[in-house]
Order: structure tokens, then C-alpha cells, then sequence
């Protein structure tokens, strides 16, 4: 039972895994931001000032999809590493820092907390950092994977953080509901 794996049982085993882990971390990602409301079609979002350097909208979901399959790239990577003193410590890790930035979006679009969503970015950056540091002691290609994502971030935070200086109260904007009604019968003379 102590045999080694061929190197065609390694590939094998790291797409399977990849094809649970990519898209997983994928379909998680865009879901909670379909949930929260993301995105440019937020009414909420739209109302606010935007600094210069923000991005047309198109751009997040390029980029989170590429990071997203980069992410869970990363997390097969260190699920395969059999054996490795600390994939145990990494993979936990991963998930931590997952599930803050899964909850971003549900804080920024969601609930309107623009300045608490700033250092959720932080906390998030914070553990994603530390990720990345395990992932390289793990496998190397792992922390690689991961250093888009962390630079992506510290966009993301200083976008957040403008938009947070742009409109100081966000968090009490209220924005009108569509005043467009459909009349199904003409008024009584």
C-alpha cells in the first residue's frame, strides 16, 4: 500500500480537484455578488460620486473571474501538495480569507457600509497575505497564484476608500424607487 503515485495519477488527481475547487470559489464569488446586488446596476451605487481612477464596470467581472480561477488554481495546488507540513494550516487559511471577501460585497452593496467595507478590505487583504505566505511555504506556485488577487485588492481598497471620502454619508443615502407605473385601464371620466 506504500506506493508512490505515477505522475499521470498526479495529474489526474490535481484536475480533479481543480475541477471542484475553481469552480466552486467561482460560483460562489459571482453568487454572492448576484445576491448582494453588485455591480453598476445598484441604484445605491450609481448615486454615489466615483473617484477618477474607478473602472468602467465591465472591468470587475473580467477581473474577478480571472482571480477567481486563479484562487481556486491556488487552493488545488496546496490541496494536492500530499504530505506538506502545512497544508492543513493553508487550507484553513484559504477559507478564512474566502469568506471575508465573499462577505464584501453583501457589506458594501448590500448593507451600504461603505467605511465598515473599507476595513473588511483590510482584515481581508490581512488574511490573504498571510494565505499567500502559507501557500508558499506549502508550494511556491500556490503563493504565485495568489499575488494578482493581493495586488487587486490594494486597488480595491483604495477605491473603496475614495468612494468613502467622496460620500461621507453613504451609508444614509436613499435613493428614490422607480416612479414608473404601468396603467392597464384609462382613468374613469
Amino acid at each position: 500500500m506504500n506506493e508512490i503515485a505515477s505522475p499521470m495519477q498526479l495529474r489526474l488527481s490535481f484536475l480533479r480537484w481543480a475541477l471542484l475547487f475553481v469552480p466552486l470559489v467561482v460560483l460562489l464569488g459571482f453568487g454572492v455578488s448576484d445576491f448582494s446586488g453588485s455591480g453598476e446596476d445598484n441604484r445605491w451605487f450609481q448615486a454615489l460620486q466615483k473617484p477618477a481612477a474607478q473602472p468602467p464596470g465591465w472591468a470587475f467581472g473580467a477581473a474577478w473571474s480571472v482571480l477567481y480561477v486563479m484562487m481556486g488554481l491556488a487552493i488545488t495546488v496546496v490541496v494536492t501538495a500530499r504530505g506538506a507540513r502545512l497544508r492543513g494550516l493553508a487550507v484553513l487559511l484559504f477559507f478564512v480569507q474566502l469568506a471575508l471577501n465573499l462577505a464584501w460585497p453583501i457589506y458594501f452593496f448590500g448593507m451600504h457600509q461603505v467605511t465598515g467595507a473599507f476595513y473588511l478590505l483590510v482584515a481581508v487583504f490581512v488574511a490573504a497575505f498571510i494565505t499567500t505566505i502559507v501557500f508558499g511555504r506549502v508550494r511556491p506556485l500556490a503563493a504565485w497564484l495568489m499575488v494578482p488577487y493581493l495586488a487587486w485588492l490594494c486597488f480595491a481598497a483604495v477605491l473603496n476608500k475614495q468612494i468613502d471620502t467622496l460620500n461621507p454619508n453613504a451609508e444614509n443615502l436613499v435613493v428614490p424607487r422607480d416612479s414608473q407605473r404601468i396603467q392597464l385601464a384609462p382613468p374613469a371620466p
